[in-house]
């Protein structure tokens, strides 16, 4: 994009607009953290396909939750385009904004268009590409005995706190070749950012430090991992460019993929599917992952797309410049594209929780966070076989964001043992 600068950004791209009708529904508060899928299901029967919202702030804008919209959506960046510069709305964002760190421009992969992202997404998929996934297997395994190692003499313990949250940063790490002092900080400064409450704004600036000290730290010793490789990529990414893009990666892996493992383990758990013979259950590991993905995806909406120009979505009337907010979950459970909610989802493969289209999650990265996710829960299914809820599955919290599904905390035991029976 040549015509749209970084200082159009709060002052504006032109006058604000209105998306909203009067009986706009708000995309926040309490009604998320139980059950979404009935208020989805609500909206569509009120609205169809695309809603009208509003979101933190009573700002407008649509709600895609129709499979083929959201599709549609994803596959036409050029008139649904990820440049928020676009946006209508600036005027009436405050700096402080909850949610600024998800549409607040920054020059990365995430905003870029057309051939510029082509350029920034194709370094990062090389990057991802030379990843050893058999390697990374083995990393993972490793990883998961010693976090086990911890708290194995227990017979208690929160799987989200002490192990699904710091797995998924500990492999990225290594994939990354960041110190592992950097990562206690890191963790805590992406779980704030991603609950986009009090502090995200100091949070991201934390994340955003932490990159820029490891490109530092890769450009004098420099080794055989995913931010040397983007160093030395023939695309030439300037210094910030890369540290944006590493932003990028890791903020966009760490927390789904946590919980996308507590998830799935929740579900091994609660169903009966799962739960009769958890002592067999590396053979349903990659079923339930692939459920999850359907049911209870990690990224349940996303912000968002800018319309290029005015374009009717769905019945509704979308004027140039407005927010469209991508409703992954609830486009997942569309009757249109699923009639029977209770059908099985094994071996299908077309859930939009790794979104669609040019800007989806770069390819391979779903492959390696499979690996990462998969090898968590066999670990530990492996060690604790015989791991138990320690409350009641309708007394499980969920996190209060409206744009992640994932626990608060999954307090389970087991029988304590000795330091052994690792993986590895």
């Amino acid at each position: 994009m040549t015509d749209l600068e970084p200082s159009s950004v709060p002052t504006g791209a032109g006058a604000p607009g209105c998306p909203a009708h009067p009986d706009a529904l708000p995309l926040y508060g309490s009604r998320f953290l139980r059950n979404p899928a009935d208020l989805y299901r609500e909206m569509r029967q009120e609205h169809g396909p695309v809603v009208p919202v509003l979101i933190e702030g009573d700002i407008p804008a649509w709600f895609v939750i129709g499979y083929r919209e959201l599709h549609h959506v994803l596959s036409n960046p050029d008139v649904f385009a990820r440049d928020c510069r676009r946006w209508n709305q600036w005027p009436n964002i405050p700096p402080d904004w909850p949610l600024m760190p998800f549409v607040g421009y920054q020059p990365s992969t995430l905003f870029a268009e057309g051939d510029e992202h082509r350029r920034r997404a194709g370094a990062l998929s090389d990057g991802l590409f030379a990843v050893d996934q058999f390697d990374l297997r083995m990393q993972c395994e490793k990883i998961a005995d010693d976090l086990i190692d911890t708290f194995v003499e227990a017979g208690e313990v929160d799987l989200m706190a002490e192990f699904a949250h710091p797995l998924p940063l500990l492999a990225v790490a290594k994939i990354f070749g960041l110190p592992e002092p950097e990562t206690p900080g890191l963790l805590r400064d992406m779980m704030t950012t991603v609950n986009g409450g009090e502090g995200a704004l100091d949070a991201k600036q934390g994340i955003d430090a932490a990159m820029r000290r490891l490109v530092a730290h890769k450009g004098e010793q420099p080794g055989s991992d995913f931010t040397t490789r983007l160093l030395n990529n023939p695309v030439g990414l300037t210094e910030e460019e890369l540290i944006q893009d590493l932003v990028l990666v890791i903020t966009a892996a760490q927390q789904p993929m946590a919980y996308w493992i507590g998830n799935t383990i929740r579900l091994m758990l609660t169903d009966d599917r799962f739960s009769v013979n958890l002592a067999g259950g590396r053979r349903s590991v990659g079923q339930a992952l692939n459920e999850v993905l359907w049911e209870d995806t990690p990224t349940q909406n996303y912000l968002g797309r800018w319309a290029a120009r005015p374009i009717e979505l769905g019945g509704q009337q979308i004027k140039a410049g407005d927010l469209l907010v991508l409703g992954l979950a609830a486009a997942n459970s569309d009757p249109q594209v699923r009639p029977d909610p209770e059908s099985a989802t094994a071996g299908n493969q077309a859930m939009l929780s790794f979104s669609h289209g040019e800007h989806r999650c770069p390819y391979p990265a779903p492959e390696l966070a499979e690996v990462i996710c998969r090898a968590a829960v066999e670990v530990l299914l492996d060690r604790l076989p015989d791991v138990l809820l320690a409350v009641k599955p309708d007394e499980l919290e969920w996190s209060p964001s409206v744009w992640m599904r994932g626990l608060v905390s999954l307090p389970v035991t087991f029988a304590p043992s000795y330091v052994a029976g690792r993986t590895g």
